[in-house]
């Protein structure tokens, strides 16, 4: 295998290990800042390695737009270009087309979609995508599929998910293998257990590196998220890291991790804190309420980031208030933090073989709202 992964510890189908790169270790379960633009939003490298974040999440879909895969590996790299020496996994590119691309048009090819910066036209197959992360230099680079939109009907999904793994043979005959360099399958199948089932299935048949699980996070809502996974899971390879695209909050991290989930990725972190929004102990709190105006406490206390260490609540407010930039800076940087002493505190307590009283601990106090103190 040309990215080892090693588990360490188990309690029941929490996994707590490592899994080797080109560009470094990572510790398991994992959760990656999005880094869409080659950029993880009002953070430095620097910063986002002070969190505690082993790897960052690139976007093909973003990076061929703009400045192009070309110009970034004429520069060097995707980790010379941004100055991140850590690993990073980029997104093949299959949800953005689907989201914010327009006049998207699927074929047994691929896909042809206008950017939604200038209008311009691109096709983007299996095989341009591998091309693209190739160039970028990605430790992980992700098989090229279509997301499923939900709703979707049982014989939508089958025909979505055929062509997806379809794709996915091409991407991994397209793939170029080199140490430290890996390639993850996605399982689709929307919420249908034979359909994830064949899917898992098909993508064990071509091996991949990893298995990732698509099609979820897409506005299921978290009890049918959690019950695709108790179906898909136990499909998935044993000795191979599991990643869950897209995911998510605090709760939602907790719960995939006790289903056997390693490694996560979301923008939630980073764009709450661009909008006044820090996540806590005790769930966000919306640092514009007027009740952090005179509230010379730190936003959370014991908590390592800049934001607690140096500054009041009362300070953070005022920042908002004045639209300082400062003060998406500081709440980014915390949130990042928090999901990362999060993770840290996951892997500890499933060395420990404690993972089911950490999660009910840390659920009896943090609540999926915001102010309620």
């Amino acid at each position: 295998m040309t990215l080892p992964f090693i588990i360490q510890s188990r309690d029941k189908l929490a996994r707590q290990g490592e899994l080797h790169t080109a560009h470094g270790v990572i510790r398991t379960p994992a959760f990656m800042p999005v880094g869409t633009a080659a950029t993880v939003k009002a953070m430095t490298p620097e910063a986002v390695k002070s969190t505690g974040a082993d790897i960052i999440l690139g976007n093909t879909y973003h990076l061929m737009l703009r400045p192009s895969a070309e110009r970034i590996a004429k520069l060097g790299g995707l980790h010379k270009f941004m100055h991140w020496n850590g690993p990073i996994l980029t997104d093949s590119g299959g949800f953005q087309v689907m989201s914010l691309s327009k006049l998207r048009k699927l074929t047994e090819q691929g896909v042809t979609f206008q950017s939604h910066l200038d209008g311009t036209t691109y096709e983007l197959s299996p095989e341009r995508a591998m091309e693209i992360q190739h160039l970028l230099g990605s430790d992980i680079t992700m098989a090229l599929d279509e997301c499923t939109p939900f709703p979707a009907t049982e014989e939508q999904a089958r025909e979505s998910m055929h062509l997806s793994m379809r794709w996915a043979l091409r991407s991994k005959n397209a793939f170029k293998p080199r140490d430290g360099h890996g390639l993850f399958g996605i399982v689709q199948g929307s919420v249908y257990p034979a359909l994830r089932e064949e899917s898992a299935t098909a993508l064990m048949n071509i091996g991949f590196d990893g298995y990732a699980v698509g099609g979820l996070a897409v506005g299921e809502g978290q009890e049918l998220m959690f019950s695709v996974l108790d179906f898909t899971v136990p499909f998935l390879p044993k000795d191979h890291p599991r990643y869950l695209m897209g995911v998510g909050k605090p709760d939602d991290i907790i719960g995939a991790v006790q289903r056997g989930i390693d490694m996560f990725d979301c923008v939630i972190p980073t764009r709450a804190g661009r909008f006044a929004r820090a996540y806590t102990e005790a769930g966000e709190r919306n640092i514009r309420n007027a009740k952090y105006a005179e509230d010379p406490r730190p936003l959370q206390e014991n908590c390592p980031c800049p934001a607690c260490k140096n500054y009041s609540r009362a300070y953070l407010h005022h920042l908002f208030k004045c639209e300082e930039m400062l003060g998406p800076m500081l709440l980014t940087w915390h949130n990042l933090a928090f999901y990362q002493v999060l993770m840290q505190n996951i892997r500890n307590a499933i060395s420990e073989g404690d993972l089911d009283h950490f999660a009910e601990s840390f659920l009896a106090i943090y609540r999926d709202t915001t102010d309620e103190d």
